[in-house]
């Protein structure tokens, strides 16, 4: 499927990702800008959750290295929207940073959904500071096993969601194409728990969702994981077959969906500025976010907590951004809408 725009393409996103690995990492230039100043770190969901947990526990290191004062405001709406959209117009003037939601950010320009007010290509990149290989998950006392299980099933698979863009899913939408598998998802179900509560009385057949959530709704004895939606295993279950290796005679055509997923979902939870961010600004938050999420001290600090940190440098979350707004043709964006619409 390598077109000629696809080898430009290629070549572009690997200039993006050079420039941006070779922006200097100097901490004198972190201290000196922000010495004094406050930094605020938005989240676009309530206090207590995952994203609100990576920024508090962000926010003290960010503090020591730029040697500032750093608060987390919490500005819930719209699935992360209203603050994205905040961003996306407010002045950049340094002092401000969002922990963003990348699938769902970018899912949401990519359909041109109602309410994106935003355009994350013109945003600052600081970095990913985790992301998830996302899991199928079944009931415990599910007759399926595998993926193999699940096509041999002889029936319409129910997979239990929440908003059409939420994770759950437009995942399990993704699943079912690149499977062609028949399923029924059913939205309404407020978050992963509820949705997996759903799965654990039988109520729904199976369930998309993250690694970190998969993982305590199997160690509660709630959920079997039977996949991991990657070409690589989930490091919270090393033992768990990839769908590639449980299905190794996919088509091309079914194989670029579920990359092309992988590639969405590696965007996680991504730390931008806002656009028009001066560089002296940008290149002091890159370097600080850089020596943070690099410390071997830290990353063993939010693994105790299992808040994993699986950092990605500026240029590579930029490129992989690239690839999943502008790497794809008329026609596959066409059928990604259909797919996440639940109208394929």
């Amino acid at each position: 499927m390598r077109t000629r725009g696809t080898v430009y393409l290629a070549g572009a996103l690997a200039l993006a990702a050079a420039a941006f690995l070779l922006q200097p990492m100097v901490a004198s230039a972190a201290e000196s800008v922000y010495k004094g100043k406050t930094l605020t770190i938005i989240v676009g969901a309530g206090v207590g959750g995952g994203y609100d947990a990576y920024g508090r526990m962000l926010a003290p290191h960010l503090a020591k290295h730029l040697d500032a004062n750093v608060v987390v405001q919490n500005l819930p709406g719209g699935g992360g929207l209203r603050a994205l959209n905040k961003l996306a117009s407010a002045p950049g003037d340094g002092l401000s940073i969002h922990i963003a939601n990348g699938v769902a950010a970018s899912l949401t320009q990519l359909l041109e959904m109602p309410g994106a007010k935003y355009d994350l290509t013109k945003f600052e990149f600081l970095g990913i500071a985790d992301f998830s290989r996302w899991n199928v998950l079944v009931s415990p006392n599910s007759p399926y096993n595998n993926l193999t299980d699940l096509l041999n099933a002889g029936k319409t698979i129910s997979w239990g969601g929440s908003g059409k863009i939420s994770g759950l899913s437009d995942g399990a939408a993704f699943a079912c194409y690149g499977f062609k598998l028949k399923c029924r998802i059913v939205t309404g179900y407020k978050g992963s728990r509820a949705a997996a509560l759903a799965v654990t009385q039988g109520e729904m057949d199976a369930l998309y969702v993250s690694e970190t959530s998969a993982y305590n709704y199997v160690r509660g004895k709630n959920a079997k994981a039977i996949a991991t939606m990657n070409r690589k295993r989930s490091i919270l279950f090393p033992d768990l077959p990839t769908v590639f290796e449980q299905l190794p005679n996919l088509t091309a055509e079914q194989q670029w969906y579920l990359d092309y997923r992988a590639t969405l979902e590696s965007l996680g939870r991504i730390l931008i500025a806002p656009p028009g961010t001066p560089k002296r600004f940008v290149n002091a938050l890159r370097t600080a976010t850089h020596n943070i999420l690099s410390d071997p001290e830290v990353v063993a600090q939010g693994a105790k907590k299992k808040r994993f940190i699986k950092y990605i440098p500026a240029g590579e979350a930029k490129a992989a951004l690239l690839k999943v707004l502008a790497g794809v043709t008329p026609e596959q964006k066409a059928r990604i809408k259909k797919i996440v619409l639940n109208t394929y």
